[in-house]
């Protein structure tokens, strides 16, 4: 009696592949292969049709450009003949068996790893579910969205049915709930899903048309929107939910940014650093909400830290502030924090503020420059009549933070003539005066210390430099960043890349979305690796860590 076949998705596949080989797909060819397509049709709930083409897709799956064509040609079958299977394969493609890619009328596809696991575990491929997520797992499974969406691999129509689906199984979520409560049409909604993943995933506050451009199939929705968009009448902006960028005063009617009135609004639950970072002019971060931190400095930055952690605690502070008025002195005190870019120094001042109990009177510098020459120079009086108010109404004196204070600590212009360096100037000179008499607590953070002013460098008390971490501090924050990281592991990224907090925290959030989407990493060190050789841009070959 002769063996009976053992059956699994693989070797049906093998042998609908081998049976197939110049069939023509006749139906001859179905009539050799019936039970072997069966078995693929009832695992995989599909067609027989449908099931052929699966198998012909498992068949090339490492192959990331599969193309129709070569089908035909193994097959030997003419076009017509390919054609009347194009709707089983965009059933393969509806069902998430295969991605098609698009690059004007020419389609490639391939097969996803996790599909190509389910062949091999003998199992129907079922996606994910994707109900009951947190907002960040949202944004993880949007980011993956338009990443397709942008590589072509997913039409629009069908990024805007995922999106959708995303929306009916999350209805819990406040981002959901507010964005539908906008009654928006749908492309509409899909650009403001667009803005809120750039802002979100990207953290993105410059955004401009080529970061947009490849979200509509139709050029002619594109051409109005943008059109609109740039004439400030698009109904996201009529909403108040993008607006303009400026630039040295003017406006840059191709820069948009989402308001802070839609990031209060949408992102509320996310919690995201970047909106402590951001708040509107005359908004304050309150103490009690700054989340506790552990930071990484050098010991000579810590113990100017710790030295004005003391200072600023209320009963010394109005010691030291008694003194000095008695003593003829300017009893505020003022502050530069500087150094490189991710070194931990606007960190540094919400954990100041949450340890010392003051809450903090954030700007933004790109709000106080207005849009129209002559309104900043009112916005930043403003800005420190708001200050005094609140020293005068609070319990404890808020801090007014100046974070990237860049653009209004430089050198000023002599001689200037032209409307925007007059009001760079007028800015200033008002800040400076406006020090001269502080009675609270100014912090600026810089990056670009070499550039400022020397009446500003003046002015400032307390000078602290930020340096890049030390590799003792590089490797507490890897681990402290991701705590799977075995201490030899730590040591060995440490040492490797000279990064700055800011860049391992970037990798960390990196790494996160990966783990949320894909599970646990085989080789963690080796991912982790890959993001960090791609934070560096560099182009060179990367040296393989091994253990």
């Amino acid at each position: 009696m002769a063996k009976r076949e053992k059956m699994d998705l693989l070797t049906a596949v093998e042998h609908i592949v081998a049976l197939a080989k110049g069939s023509g797909l006749s139906d001859e060819y179905f009539q050799k292969a019936d039970k072997y397509i069966k078995y693929v049709s009832k695992k995989m709930e599909l067609t027989k049709r449908q099931s052929v083409m699966m198998a012909l897709f498992v068949e090339n799956c490492y192959d990331e450009n599969i193309k129709i064509s070569d089908f035909g040609e193994y097959l030997e079958c003419g076009t017509t003949r390919m054609l009347q299977y194009m709707s089983d394969i965009d059933v393969l493609e509806k069902r998430e068996l295969v991605i098609c890619s698009r690059s004007g009328q020419r389609l490639s596809y391939r097969v996803p790893m996790e599909v190509i696991q389910a062949f091999r575990n003998d199992e129907k491929y079922v996606p994910r579910c994707l109900s009951g997520l947190s907002c960040h797992e949202l944004f993880a499974e949007i980011d993956v969205i338009m990443e397709m969406r942008d590589n072509k691999e997913m039409s629009y129509e069908r990024a805007e049915q995922k999106i959708e689906h995303l929306f009916d199984l999350n209805k819990h979520l406040i981002f959901v709930q507010k964005v539908k409560e906008l009654a928006l049409l749908e492309r509409d909604e899909m650009m403001l899903v667009l803005f809120s993943h750039l802002f979100v995933n990207n953290n993105d506050n410059n955004i401009g048309f080529h970061d947009l451009n490849f979200l509509y199939d139709s050029r002619s929705h594109w051409k109005v929107t943008k059109s609109l968009m740039e004439s400030g009448i698009y109904i996201l902006q009529k909403k108040n939910l993008i607006e303009f960028n400026n630039a040295n005063g003017m406006v840059d009617r191709e820069s948009f940014r989402m308001t802070m009135k839609a990031k209060m609004e949408l992102f509320g639950e996310l919690n995201l650093a970047s909106m402590n970072q951001n708040t509107l002019n005359g908004n304050l971060i309150k103490s009690k909400d700054i989340v506790p931190k552990k930071l990484f400095h050098g010991e000579l930055v810590e113990n100017r830290i710790e030295e004005l952690t003391r200072l600023l605690e209320e009963e010394r502070y109005n010691q030291i502030r008694s003194r000095m008025k008695e003593s003829g002195f300017r009893c505020g005190f003022t502050c530069l924090f500087y150094g490189a870019p991710g070194t931990g120094k606007t960190e540094t001042v919400l954990q100041l503020a949450r340890q010392t109990g003051r809450d903090i009177l954030q700007v933004n510098v790109s709000q106080i420059k207005s849009m129209w020459v002559g309104e900043s120079e009112k916005n930043i009086k403003a800005l420190f009549d708001t200050y005094r108010a609140k020293v005068n109404d609070s319990k404890l004196a808020p801090i007014l933070l100046f974070n990237e204070a860049d653009a209004i600590i430089g050198k000023r212009q002599e001689g200037a003539v032209r409307a925007v360096d007059k009001m760079e100037n007028a800015i200033q000179n008002i800040i400076l005066q406006e020090m001269e008499t502080l009675d609270g607590i100014l912090i600026a953070t810089t990056n670009l210390a070499q550039n400022m002013d020397k009446a500003f460098e003046r002015r400032f008390l307390y000078k602290i430099k930020f340096e890049k971490p030390t590799l003792e501090a590089r490797m507490c924050i890897w681990h402290e960043m991701i705590p799977a990281l075995s201490e030899d592991a730590t040591k060995r990224l440490a040492d490797r890349y000279d990064f700055s907090g800011g860049q391992i925290e970037n990798i960390a959030r990196h790494y996160t979305i990966s783990n949320i989407l894909h599970g646990d990493s085989d080789d963690l060190i080796k991912t982790l690796s890959e993001y960090c050789d791609s934070e560096r841009l560099e182009t060179r070959e990367a040296r393989v860590i091994g253990f």
